[in-house]
């Protein structure tokens, strides 16, 4: 079992359940996250005042998933997430983490059959 973690950006979230959707992977969590990585943040003008943004607004996925579906799973959203046909700076992360157990708190189901 692994947990597999994607930061991306928010206009692409729709695409990223679509493709999850379509390899059978329906079980995520969504959480709107900040950033700073390469991007570096942006600066805005409010009120002629001009502001340097270091947060970058991003979207955390939480995705629990048995061993075959790992490379599927990281397919889909590195796909679905990759801003034109290369990819800009800013795009996200796949972080996969080893998940040693998991429990299904209404069945107390464990393991594999908890996901």
């Amino acid at each position: 079992m692994k947990y597999i973690i994607a930061i991306i950006q928010p206009s692409r979230l729709e695409a990223v359940k679509e493709a999850l959707s379509e390899i059978e992977v329906f079980r995520l969590t969504i959480t709107d996250a900040q950033g700073l990585g390469q991007q570096r943040g942006h600066t805005e003008i409010y009120r002629g005042h001009e502001y340097h943004v270091n947060l970058v607004p991003k979207v955390k996925l939480e995705i629990a998933v048995n061993d075959e579906f790992v490379e599927p799973t990281i397919e889909a959203v590195s796909n679905a997430a990759r801003t034109g046909e290369e990819g800009k700076i800013g795009d996200g992360k796949i972080f996969v983490l080893p998940l040693d157990e998991v429990v299904r708190i209404r069945t107390r189901e464990r393991g594999h059959d908890a996901i």
